[in-house]
């Protein structure tokens, strides 16, 4: 058994505290604790997240990493591999609140156009009922548990910001709800017993990506994944079809994303320039200031002096 050293525990210790942090953020912990850049030592790095799984698996937690399906990037994050009724009471959340989050991560999961999130305006309708047990949902309304009845609106919108501030949702640029960091790392066992496609690429699952477009084809890539796949290849078809993928939706957005970086760069630029010029001149300023006060101090030590040489040969002459 490898004894874990301080390195190890702080580590784990700061996915714990902080929850899953993205790719740079953790590398630079890393960097911090260990003096190694995992970009120059990635064998070390592999090595620290083996020993540490090797004793995370024996209270059946997992340091893992997973990439987000809404930007690309990789998270890393501590998650419990075993789900049984124990571990589900250590939540802050109550009862109607999980049925109601289970009820949003059913609605994105399977939604077959793979878009990865719904509205707020849907979110907010989500009925708790239909999180009851199919026994339960067949019998008449009066056994619906007055907490799911008395779950208020406002109760869901309170229950939703809590949800993206802890990293189990998201909400998307355009004001969608979409699953979070978190539920994509701990999710991964219900995504595969719920059936949801996976990815043709990466065999994760597919909640946000791209769908073949060809008539009968069920390939779903997300889109970091279909991006890789076709700079990697000559012939850019479809893996399940064998049909050409449509690459006329992917230039396009790319370019439109390609052309807010770089306003958003040239803003940025622009900005800097200005400061730096306001700065310039702010110290132009403070320059000339200082050469006037000395200027001006200058010519009144020789004022007083000239006037003190007077008052003698007043003085002499009288």
């Amino acid at each position: 058994m490898v004894s874990l050293t301080w390195k190890h525990h702080t580590l784990i210790q700061a996915l714990i505290s902080r929850g899953p942090l993205k790719e740079k953020e953790f590398e630079s912990i890393f960097t911090a604790v260990t003096g190694r850049n995992p970009g120059g030592a990635k064998k070390i790095f592999d090595k620290y997240l083996l020993e540490i799984n090797k004793e995370l698996s024996y209270v059946h937690f997992e340091l893992r990493a997973c990439r987000d399906q809404y930007d690309g990037q990789v998270c890393y994050g501590v998650v419990n591999t075993v789900s049984d009724d124990q571990s589900k009471l250590g939540t802050n959340y109550s009862v109607p609140q999980i049925a109601f989050f289970k009820g949003i991560i059913e609605a994105i999961a399977q939604d077959e156009a793979a878009q990865g999130c719904i509205s707020s305006f849907d979110a907010l309708n989500i009925r708790l009922e239909n999180q009851l047990p199919s026994e339960a949902s067949s019998s008449q309304q009066q056994q619906v548990p007055p907490a799911f009845k008395n779950f208020s609106m406002s109760q869901k919108d309170k229950t939703l910001d809590e949800l993206v501030r802890d990293k189990w949702l998201c909400r998307t640029r355009e004001g969608n709800i979409g699953l979070g960091i978190r539920s994509l790392l701990d999710l991964r066992s219900w995504f595969r017993n719920n059936d949801v496609p996976s990815c043709e690429v990466c065999n994760e699952a597919g909640v946000k990506a791209d769908l073949c477009p060809n008539e009968g084809c069920t390939v779903r890539i997300h889109k970091y994944c279909l991006q890789n796949l076709l700079s990697q290849r000559d012939d850019k078809v479809c893996s399940g079809c064998g049909k050409p993928w449509p690459l006329g939706k992917i230039t396009k957005e790319e370019a439109v994303e390609a052309a807010v970086d770089d306003d958003e760069g040239e803003e940025e630029n622009e900005t800097q320039a200005t400061a730096l010029r306001s700065k310039k001149r702010k110290q132009r300023s403070q320059r000339d200031s200082a050469e006037n006060v000395s200027s001006q101090a200058s010519f009144a030590s020789s004022s007083g002096n000239t006037r003190r040489r007077v008052t003698r040969s007043a003085a002499h002459l009288s």
